[in-house]
């Protein structure tokens, strides 16, 4: 298995605080749970993948049609 690749994040002071705080009150480390947040991220991605793969052949509707219509019944 190759090794964990380095890098540098930067993160806003009271984010970084509550992520160490978090690391400590869970017993992990801030790469662990900074590893667990990009892989939910990214799984959420590839399930809203697969919907848009399920769903290619549905019509579609055009948002500017939809604000002509708001427009149109004065609800814009």
């Amino acid at each position: 298995m190759p090794s964990d690749t380095r890098t540098t994040i930067y993160l806003k002071p009271k984010v970084y605080l509550a992520l160490k705080v978090k690391a400590a009150t869970t017993d992990r480390s801030v790469s662990d749970l900074v590893n667990a947040a990009v892989l939910e991220s990214l799984r959420e991605d590839a399930l809203d993948l697969e919907a848009l793969d399920r769903r290619v052949k549905e019509p579609t509707r055009p948002f500017d049609r939809a604000l002509k219509k708001l427009k149109c019944d004065g609800t814009l």
